[in-house]
């Protein structure tokens, strides 16, 4: 199965696709999509243009976006919110389920602690998956949310066969 994970951003949105096989994940791909235009619009445009460009070319199975955190800056957190819905629209477009996960599951999936800072994150990354050379730290984020969704959904299925077993 292939596992797209997406960190969103309104300048830069990470991404990563992984494979995941059993309990094997192996890195497949990872870049940012730098927004262009000079309105928001546009902005939101180019990013959605080059993440359907990304899913068209690797065909992802699942798909998962960090959630938004709420800063001091509401105008910011908006237009924050406003990637994130092309982040999720993109996928769900293709058919996808989209997994949303907060920043620190997803750095306690990765890293093991939940306030791990972006290094100690992109190490991680790169341990899990060897010999990965990484676009940028938005891109080890989106690796990490990818590695994260990967965890649950083999944990749902192994609950999934579990209860199955014990109701047989």
């Amino acid at each position: 199965m292939r596992v797209l994970g997406i960190d969103p951003g309104l300048r830069n949105m990470g991404w990563g696709v992984i494979e995941v096989s059993g309990p094997r994940i192996a890195h497949v791909a990872n870049g940012i999509c730098r927004s262009t235009g000079d309105d928001l619009a546009s902005r939101l445009l180019s990013l959605h243009e080059q993440l359907t460009a990304v899913l068209v070319q690797y065909q992802p199975q699942a798909a998962a976006v960090e959630q938004t955190f709420v800063n001091k800056d509401g105008a910011g957190t908006l237009k924050l919110g406003q990637a994130r819905g092309i982040a999720m629209l993109v996928p769900a477009q293709a058919g996808l389920v989209v997994g949303e996960y907060a920043p620190n599951a997803v750095k306690k999936a990765v890293v093991g602690v939940g306030h791990a800072d972006k290094t100690q994150v992109a190490h991680m990354v790169k341990v899990q998956l060897p010999g990965v050379q990484l676009a940028g730290p938005d891109a080890a984020d989106a690796l990490a949310i990818a590695i994260c969704h990967s965890f649950h959904v083999q944990s749902a299925g192994s609950l999934a066969a579990a209860l199955a077993k014990a109701t047989a």
